[in-house]
């Protein structure tokens, strides 16, 4: 039996076989969580029957006659359940012409023979075949509706396509629910491109699909059109434009108009990014919004460290224009195209933290030190657990909460005019709120020559924003950058290509906050320390190079985070900044991924011990929950 050929472990090996692959398939966040969750508990449960006192999650088999070559017997266990789970889910991937081959390599570099189907008999490979049989299996039966490409069996949009091209959004019906886009080329976040696409709502019935952890306790069950929309931690309703919490909804659109301004390089505002300045920012009451985030000037009420508590020093000061740092940190976290998915991100994220020579490898920060397979194989699972569980919980609140973007908010409203001023112009009650120097209404007098509205001559009567003047200002985006300036609000566009736009799911909640504060409770809690390694993380964005959506940075940019908390912030306010989410997407996101971590890496923690007691995921709830 062939070893593992790398200084990797077997685990983090097939792990980065699977992120691989997660880059050049369909961007699908809810069904790249499912897959890292499941790979990562076959690796588990391939090591987990070796092991006399761990338990197996999905498939409970022990192989204990194998002591005295036990890690090799783990390795091809563990590679023939990877790579089984990996061809499988994959096949049909548009990226298959380029991982299947990579699995197939993996394989043929690490000894083992891949012909070997066999499910028969007590050989390492034999387990593994069971091992992915059992949870390929599983996810047949899982209610993700793997069978027929996870497509929606029930959900239907109520607003008709808005035409991000075309002026404005006349043809909205309802501003509080989602509205799909059409778009004459759309690229999704991995790359794929699609024709005249209507794209459609990306998994909005995944409330049902088996969890890890989530408990029937945390769960409501909903009905709407003759169909059960499952709510795990229901944060309860977003506002509404014209209804409960209406200055919220308007509040939360001016602000996402508003912080667009802030991507411009040569604004002339500079700011401290390093930690010693932003982040450790208290998580509020999603009540408090006010006093929580910085309406004009972007960011959030973080003070920042007043020192590393690793070396005791002070944070060394990084200095730079807040239009590089907004959008590296747009486009750092938006993960796409050729990116491995918000969950990905994070196990990326993770192995990061695994490979600094300042990490200590005890689980939780305490104990015996664990070599690099059992520390890996444990870390996948609570992460896969704990992403899983977020798709599972996030996008149930967004296909039963169906909520509106930015994109349709903020056109819709400007198209209604302005709600400020009674007696003035284009008054709306439902309008957009006035704010000078950021947004105005267009008149004769600010259309005049060298006025500021002078390039919206005719135009007068509609509502301008100062903002980022969006595609149309870059030709080629490895010369050009739009910058901010006076647009017609009609015209808005987030910190996107053309041929994306915005996310094909409703808004609400925003899955990068939960995704990532669910991963920042989980990496605390398996390291033992809220903070990186030597009391800081950091990722290099070259000047020139780094950006893709335009040229920039204009300026080499570190993003710095002291704790795993400080960056998982930073990926919410990324979204902001990006013009993807309001606040009111945001912080119950942020409060439902911290509940979420806990709570997925303490069911974890109920595998790895001596007392362990047989269980499997949570599973269907047939008569717990709430029902509404």
């Amino acid at each position: 039996m062939a070893h593992p050929v790398a200084a990797e472990s077997i685990a983090r090996q097939w792990n980065e076989q699977l992120l691989d692959a997660i880059r050049v398939d369909l961007a699908g966040p809810t069904v790249h969580a499912r897959n890292l969750f499941h790979v990562s508990a076959a690796m588990w449960d391939a090591w987990a029957a070796y092991d006399r006192d761990a338990g197996g999650l999905l498939h409970r088999e022990k192989m204990l006659g194998t002591r005295d070559n036990i890690e090799p017997a783990r390795a091809a266990t563990i590679s023939y359940a990877a790579y089984r789970i990996l061809s499988h889910r994959f096949a049909n991937s548009p990226g298959a012409p380029q991982s299947i081959p990579s699995f197939d390599a993996k394989m043929d570099e690490l000894g083992y023979d891949r012909d070997f189907t066999s499910t028969l008999g007590d050989s390492p490979a034999a387990l593994g075949n069971r091992i992915a049989q059992t949870v390929i299996e599983f996810g047949l039966n899982d209610n993700s509706n793997e069978q027929q490409g996870y497509t929606n069996l029930h959900y239907q949009p109520i607003n008709p396509p808005l035409l991000p091209a075309l002026p404005g959004n006349p043809g909205i019906i309802d501003p509080n629910r989602w509205q799909p886009l059409a778009l004459d080329v759309f690229i999704d976040q991995s790359g794929n491109v699609f024709i005249g696409a209507i794209p459609e709502f990306v998994s909005p019935e995944w409330g049902q699909v088996t969890p890890f952890s989530l408990s029937p306790s945390d769960l409501t069950i909903y009905e709407r059109d003759g169909f059960d929309y499952w709510v795990y931690h229901d944060p309860g309703p977003p506002p509404f434009l014209g209804g409960d919490g209406d200055e919220y909804y308007k509040w939360g659109a001016e602000l996402v108009s508003i912080w667009s301004s802030h991507l411009d390089p040569t604004s002339g505002v500079m700011i401290d990014i390093s930690p010693g300045s932003i982040g450790n920012a208290a998580l509020p009451d999603p009540a408090d919004y006010e006093s929580f985030y910085k309406f004009l000037d972007g960011g959030d009420s973080g003070k920042g460290h007043a020192v590393n508590p690793i070396t005791g020093q002070p944070y060394e000061p990084q200095i730079v224009p807040l239009g590089d740092y907004a959008r590296v940190l747009a486009e750092f976290w938006a993960d796409g195209p050729d990116s491995e998915t918000p969950p990905g991100h994070w196990f990326t994220i993770a192995n990061y933290v695994s490979d600094h020579p300042l990490t200590v490898k005890r689980m939780g920060g305490t104990g015996a030190i664990v070599n690099d397979l059992e520390w890996d194989v444990k870390v996948y699972l609570t992460l896969g657990g704990a992403m899983h569980d977020v798709a599972v919980t996030a996008w149930g609140v967004k296909g039963w909460y169906d909520y509106a973007r930015p994109v349709s908010a903020i056109r819709h409203m400007a198209d209604l005019g302005q709600s400020s001023d009674p007696q003035g112009p284009s008054y709306n009650p439902n309008g957009i709120r006035l704010y000078p120097g950021k947004i105005e209404i267009i008149t004769a007098e600010s259309t005049a020559a060298g006025e500021r509205h002078r390039f919206l001559a005719g135009s007068e009567g509609k509502i301008a924003l100062y903002a980022w003047r969006g595609p149309d200002y870059i030709i080629d985006p490895d010369v050009d950058e739009a910058g901010a300036g006076w647009i017609l609000a009609e015209n808005w566009w987030p910190y996107q290509r053309p041929t994306f736009v915005t996310p094909p799911f409703a808004g609400y909640v925003s899955g990068h906050s939960t995704y990532s504060r669910a991963a920042a409770e989980v990496m605390t809690m398996l390291t033992g320390s809220q903070f990186f390694p030597g009391g800081i993380g950091e990722f290099f964005c070259p000047k020139n190079e780094f950006l893709v959506f335009e040229e920039g940075p204009s300026i080499d940019l570190t993003l710095q985070w002291a704790t795993y908390q400080d960056a998982s912030d930073q990926t919410s306010l990324s979204r902001i900044w990006g013009g993807i989410h309001p606040p009111a997407d945001d912080l119950p996101g942020r409060v439902m991924g911290e509940q979420i971590g806990r709570d997925a890496f303490a069911y974890a923690q109920t595998f790895f011990g001596a007392r362990h007691h047989p269980q499997s995921p949570r599973g269907r709830v047939d008569s717990g929950g709430a029902r509404k």
